[in-house]
């Protein structure tokens, strides 16, 4: 199950992020998403676990937990939606 982790402090990082959820079972991947122009956390990651029940009691007890002043917001992620405005190549070129 893939796990969207809202409201993390700046400072996060994967390996962090991983071991919070460790204490609920195997952690698959951890990421915490980058802004790729000031190279700090947006605040948000993912986390991805194979164990749906172990997924499910990770969502449970750490939603709403403090972290660093911040309230996290854990659910279960949600399939990209397509139809948002994306470039197609990344060339970063803005008028």
């Amino acid at each position: 199950m893939n796990i969207y982790v809202g409201n993390l402090p700046y400072s996060m990082r994967d390996e962090e992020l991983r071991t919070l959820f460790a204490d609920y079972g195997t952690v698959s991947s951890a990421k915490v998403v980058i802004d790729r122009e000031t190279n700090r956390s947006k605040g948000f990651g993912f986390v991805e676990m194979d164990d749906n029940s172990a997924a499910k009691a990770a969502i449970a007890g750490l939603n709403g937990t403090d972290m660093s002043g911040r309230p996290l917001r854990v659910n279960e992620a949600r399939p990209r939606d397509d139809n948002g405005p994306r470039g197609g190549g990344g060339g970063g070129y803005r008028r």
